[in-house]
Parts: C-alpha cells; structure tokens; sequence
C-alpha cells in the first residue's frame, strides 16, 4: 500500500466514527434509533437504499463476471426497478401505516405471532450468514490489495462498523451511507476515466472492441430452465426483488424512516433508479478490462487465476496512489454500509419481535439498551464466522449455509398470501410455509446430486429458480389449506382490497361496504 492510499482510507474511516458520534447523543428513544424520528429526507434515504444494495461483493462480482463472459448479471437488477414500478405505489404507504418498526409485524397481524416469529428468523438468519461472508469476502480483497492479514482486516472493520452502528443509530447508518454513495461514484469515475483513456487507441475503440465481441450481451434467449439464460434470470430478478420490498426489514425500514409517504416514494425511486446506472457501470468497467490487456498486450502475473482479480490489480497497478485509496474506500465503505444497515435491522427485529413479544411491559429505555446489545452482539458474532471461514476451507460451515439457504426463502410467497387472499388463515400460512420449508430443502440437497443424488428425482433447474419456485409454493399452499383446514381469517381487512377501501375512502370514491372494518393504526396514531 501506498502512504496515499492509507491516508485516504484513514480519512474516510475517521469520517465514519465521526458521524456515528456526532449523532450519538440524540438516541433517546428506540423511535429515534431504529426509524430516525421519521425524519429523514427523501433523498437521503434514496441513497442510504443505494449502498445498502451496492455491497462490497459487487466491487468484485459484477466486473469479474463481464470480463470473462458478458452483462447477464445485470439481468436480475433490471426487475429491480421494474417491481418498484409494478408495486410501489402500494407497497410503501401501505407499509408506512401497518407496521410500527419491523415488517414482521405485518404478518403478526394477519397470522399471528408464530408465523411473525418464523418471518423474523428467516430472515435474521440469512442476513447473519451473509454478514459474515462479506467480513470474510471483504477482507480476502484487501488483503490480496494492501498485504494487511485477513484477520486484522476482519477485526478493523467490525469494530468500525458495531462503533458508529450502535451510537448513531440508523441516523448515523443512513448519513453514512450518503456519504459512501458520493465516494462511490468518485471512484467509479475514476476507474472508467483511466480504463477508457490509458490505451493509445482511445476510448472509440475499446468501446467498439468490446461491442464487436459480444461482451455487452444479456445472455441466451434459450427458453430453458436449467442454464443462467435470460428468462430465468427474469424470473429470478422478479421474486428476489418482489421480497426485498415487500419483507425484507432493510429496505421497508427506509420507507419507515422517511417524512411523509410521497417522501419515501421519492426516496425509495431515487435509489432503484441509482441502482441500475451502478450495477452497468461496474459491468462496464469489467468490459473495458477485458478490452485493455486485449489491446495494450499487457499480460497479467500468474498469481491472477480468477476474474475477480483482475480489477483490484489494475487498480494497483494502473491508478496513481490516493486515486487508487478512493476507490478502496469506497470498497471498505459499500461493505461497511450494508453491515450497519443489517445490524440495524437485527436489532430491531430482535427488539420488536422476539423481546418486547417476550417482556410486553418493558420501558423504552430498556428496549433501547436491548437494541444496542443486538448490535455489538452480533456484529461480533458475525466476525467470529468471518475468522472461522479465514481458518478453513469453508467445509465445517458448508452445512451451516445450505441450512440457512433454506431457512431463508419464501418470504415474498408468505407476504402474497397474506396481502392477496382475504380468506387466508394462520393454519394456511403453517401449511404454505412447512411445503415451502420441504420442497426448498429437497432441491438444495438434491441439485443436480451435488449432496444427495436421487436420480430422476433430483432437482435438474438451475439453482436460480429454486428461491422463485420456493415462494410459488408456498403462496399456492397456503392458498389451498386455507382453503381446506379449518380456521377464521385474522386482519382480512389489512389486504389489497382492504387497503384499497381505505384508500378510497380517503379520496371521497365510494366503494362497497368492506366484510370487516379496516381498523388498523397509522404511524401517527401509534406515536
């Protein structure tokens, strides 16, 4: 590493603690450290959405993966916008009335509190399992950049992160990420700048270099159903992205944390429409390396064996020292983004959800200390898998992440039925869920016998269908045993058509009388 580049890195993780003191002495209530006081203005909390998307992980996987095929990886980021446009205008002030602080309260309120429970799992467990690949992920990068060992990275960042996390609050996440969305696109600027004018033959003909390979394609138009092509990564991109908005705590907290229903609308917008010009860009340089070392007849040293190594060695070797710092921290800062903001959203749900259920006459201030236990607790649990997976191959954990690759899915299906079907029941909800827990597992285990092959019953689609097919199950099931299991619907009027009643009603529009009156508390109300 250059004095430069550590200078700069310096700054910006002084930068962080700063912000994350300086907002230390305003969380007095779990109002303010979870949903800011509802306060936030919308563009802030477009870009705070924006990092917490852009990981550390797409510095690396997007580039790598356009150098060495095309922009097929782009495909599934394009239903991000595309769901916002199809349910957003819903989803968000439908949220922003229904639930208090945690979107699991949502299916509380419909099913009760086991299948509330089981949301909040699911989803704890397979952001914890992520947090700990991206210590881990992170860390392997720097350290193949700056020659620092792993485990010092790991340990640096999660005490960084657990710091500003839990004093700040989501305030100093939300602030912070704005901060990485500037320094984000600094260093995506940069990189492109020296990747399109460093080679003698100019930016016209690495770009037509790389259009006349075919290193801008999508990917196969093939209608099948067992290779990455593009209608799989449709279908894939739909249902990830419809579960982000619609049960993933750490975007609808965003729509919490916002001044006004049209403020997160704004906000949320500005952060799927900044999405896509960063995921293209990232292809884009990916491209252009591919055309650099092809047109320069620069050759790579042999210790690059993958695709992923590519960038972060042109960075060293091709940006002057403090440009290439930029750039790193803002690697070290898209991670970082995303850790606080998941650390955040486990304490919450493990404040609403598991320990005010628990202590229901708990003080706010006891909830406000239980919250910031969370965050130490786990951030340092999730280094702890980080230094696990930097002393091994990654086996012991292998059965830990097929578990939680499980645990995890079938969310969006479980909000579909709850938000679509009046008459769904908490029996139905059961049956969706276990049928959902079951087929996921026999697919996980059985794809393509990578752990148990059954022959012809094995799980022969590629493993990007599995999540959608998971949350189709799970929505049909549900449907079906409400249908046939005995049980009365709770909360029927908290659905689409409820919502649309209410709505209405708002407006002066006259619409049917409702089955049962919509009786739920605005966010005001509850303040």
């Amino acid at each position: 590493m250059r004095a430069a580049d550590v200078v700069v890195i310096a700054l910006y993780i002084a930068g962080l603690v700063g912000i994350g003191l300086r907002f230390s002495r305003r969380q007095r209530t779990t109002d303010d450290y979870f949903v800011g006081g509802r306060s936030i203005p919308g563009w802030a909390m477009g870009l705070s959405l924006l990092a917490t998307i852009i990981t550390s992980v797409t510095f690396i996987a997007y580039p790598g993966s356009a150098y060495a095929g095309d922009w097929s990886l782009i495909v599934p980021g394009l239903l991000f916008v595309g769901v916002l446009v199809l349910v957003g205008r819903v989803i968000v002030p439908f949220f922003r009335h229904v639930v208090r602080m945690s979107v699991y309260e949502y299916f509380g309120h419909r099913f009760g509190s086991g299948i509330r429970l089981y949301a909040s799992f699911a989803f704890a467990i397979g952001h914890f399992s992520k947090m700990g690949f991206v210590f881990y992920l992170l860390a392997l990068t720097l350290a193949s950049m700056t020659g620092w060992p792993v485990q010092r990275i790991i340990l640096l960042t999660a005490v960084i992160t657990i710091f500003y996390t839990m004093l700040g609050g989501v305030k100093a996440v939300v602030w912070s990420d704005v901060v990485q969305g500037f320094v984000l696109w600094a260093g995506i600027l940069v990189s492109l700048g020296y990747l399109l004018f460093l080679p003698a033959q100019g930016p016209r003909a690495m770009l037509a270099d790389v259009w006349g390979h075919g290193k801008l394609s999508l990917g196969s138009t093939a209608l099948r159903f067992d290779q990455p092509t593009i209608v799989v990564l449709v279908i894939y991109g739909f249902f990830f992205y419809l579960q982000k908005y619609t049960a993933d705590q750490t975007v609808v907290q965003r729509y919490l944390i916002a001044k006004s229903d049209r403020s997160a609308l704004r906000g949320i917008a500005l952060g799927a429409g900044l999405c896509l010009p960063v995921w293209a860009a990232f292809m884009l340089i990916g491209s252009l390396l591919w055309s650099f070392y092809r047109l320069t007849g620069e050759t790579l040293p042999r210790s690059i064996t993958k695709p992923d190594q590519v960038f972060p060695h042109f960075l060293l070797t091709h940006i002057p020292a403090g440009l290439a710092g930029l750039f790193i921290a803002a690697l070290l800062g898209s991670a970082m983004s995303m850790l606080a903001s998941d650390l955040n959203c486990l304490s919450v749900i493990a404040t609403e959800d598991f320990y005010r259920l628990a202590r229901p006459q708990s003080k706010d201030r006891e909830l406000l200390r239980v919250g910031r236990g969370v965050v130490a607790l786990c951030g340092l649990a999730a280094a702890g898998v980080a230094l696990r997976l930097a002393h091994t191959q990654g086996s012991a954990l292998s059965f830990y992440y097929t578990l939680t690759s499980i645990v995890a899915g079938g969310l969006a299906g479980l909000f579909l039925l709850a938000f679509l079907m009046p008459r769904a029941t908490r029996a139905g909800a059961a049956a969706g869920v276990a049928a959902g827990l079951l087929f996921t597992a026999w697919g996980t285990v059985t794809e393509n016998g990578k752990i148990l092959n059954l022959g012809r019953w094995n799980f022969t689609w590629h493993d990007y269908m599995l999540g959608a097919l998971g949350h189709l199950v799970v929505l049909g099931v549900g449907m079906a045993a409400s249908l046939l299991l005995p049980g009365t619907p709770r909360a029927s009027e908290l659905t689409w058509q409820g919502w649309r009643r209410r709505r209405s009603a708002t407006l002066g529009i006259h619409v049917p009388p409702a089955s049962a009156p919509f009786t739920y508390s605005t966010d005001q109300e509850l303040r």
